[in-house]
């Protein structure tokens, strides 16, 4: 990507931040859906960044995406998780395992924002274990039959199009992966607002009953589909991973402006050693997370320039699971600590650390939880053959 194209995207994502902020302060406060993300995002055309020009995305690189996931982080995980689900978790495997003809019939529609993609895996009883997954598929004749429940999926109930997977019928075989096109007899949604944050975006859980799908759109080759699945949240990661970073960098706004601003004892708080401590290790959240998610970015360039490369991918892979790991856990200690030097007013989401402290602690656990990925991280370093699950 050319330097002024990447000025030009990091510009506009610039100017919808700006535009979606006040929106989304207050549709938080009012724990509604903000239905203002995806026409910004369409005004803006943010709706497919990494996607090549030829299917109408902006033909962003990994470093430059997860540059423009942070600043849309700063903005709240429930924003940030649009993108990802859209883009980072739906457009890319089409992207990256779709025909040409797929492409051509969802990539410039979903840019367009006339298709937003959600990514359909988690179901009710297979989380950490896709494997355990109970949703499945039969031939019949031109289309599949599919037949199942996914559960706590991002854009779910607001999704045209979503990459589902599933077994063959009587789980004889491998899984496959599905472009599946909501709406049509024997699909029911249920949007799932219980939740502890984000009430800004759609989460949701869906059912298909005998839910026909034609056959032309199997993603990539039957039985293939649980290596698309690992292979995309590598891309789902990173971008989980770039948000917190900008989750860090508004905690850490806030917190330094909030230290100066409030006064007790006769000084700003920002004099007082013990909330310096905190913005100091708010700091260091900041910039060890930038370092490592640009790595896993630059990993996620070099593997994607020389796909045959298993050494490029493996580490890519790794790199992804790591920044994953670590940024979440960065976040979430940055907005407890942004907490902190507010006070009383911190516990209030009328201010940004308290929504940024609800709404990053799913990160910790969707696209891979904390201790999925430490038994990722620990195999790459002890062997495969100490994998806990084989």
């Amino acid at each position: 990507m050319k330097p002024a194209d990447q000025q030009r995207l990091l510009a506009d994502v610039e100017a919808f931040c700006e535009e979606i902020r006040p929106i989304e302060e207050l549709c938080y406060v009012e724990h509604r859906f903000n239905d203002q993300v995806l026409p910004l995002g369409r005004k803006y055309n943010l709706l497919g960044m990494p996607v090549p020009e030829a299917y109408g995305g902006r033909a962003a690189d990994t470093v430059t995406y997860a540059r423009a996931l942070a600043r849309l982080g700063r903005e709240g995980t429930g924003v940030r998780t649009f993108f990802s689900g859209h883009t980072s978790i739906g457009e890319y495997p089409i992207l990256t395992w779709g025909n040409e003809e797929q492409k051509r019939r969802y990539l410039p529609a979903a840019t367009r924002g006339e298709k937003i993609m959600a990514f359909g895996l988690t179901e009710p009883e297979a989380g950490s274990n896709p494997l355990e997954m109970q949703m499945t598929y039969e031939r019949q004749g031109d289309h599949y039959l599919l037949n199942g429940v996914k559960y706590l999926i991002s854009n779910g109930g607001i999704a045209q199009t979503i990459v589902t997977f599933a077994y063959p019928k009587g789980r004889n075989g491998r899984i496959s992966a599905f472009i599946v096109d909501t709406g049509n007899p024997g699909f029911v949604s249920e949007d799932l607002t219980a939740k502890m944050g984000m009430p800004t975006a759609n989460t949701a859980m869906f059912e298909l009953t005998d839910y026909a799908v034609p056959a032309a759109n199997l993603l990539g080759e039957e039985g293939n589909g649980f290596r698309i699945a690992m292979g995309t949240l590598v891309s789902g990661r990173i971008s989980v991973a770039a948000g917190c970073l900008g989750v860090i960098e508004d905690c850490l706004t806030e917190a330094v402006q909030y230290a100066k601003d409030r006064h007790q004892h006769g000084k700003p708080i920002a004099k007082h050693q013990l909330v310096q401590e905190h913005l100091a290790a708010i700091e260091m959240d900041r910039v060890a997370t930038e370092a490592l998610v640009l790595r896993a970015a630059e990993a996620k360039d070099a593997s994607a320039a020389e796909p045959a490369n298993t050494d490029f991918k493996v580490r890519a892979d790794l790199l992804a699971a790591q920044a994953k790991l670590f940024a979440a856990n960065a976040a979430w200690d940055a907005a407890d600590r942004a907490v902190q030097v507010y006070g009383g007013r911190g516990w209030s989401t009328l201010y940004r650390p308290g929504r940024h402290l609800q709404d990053v602690r799913v990160c910790r656990i969707y696209e891979g939880t904390d201790e999925i990925l430490k038994l990722k991280i620990a195999a790459a370093v002890l062997g495969k053959e100490y994998e806990a699950y084989q």
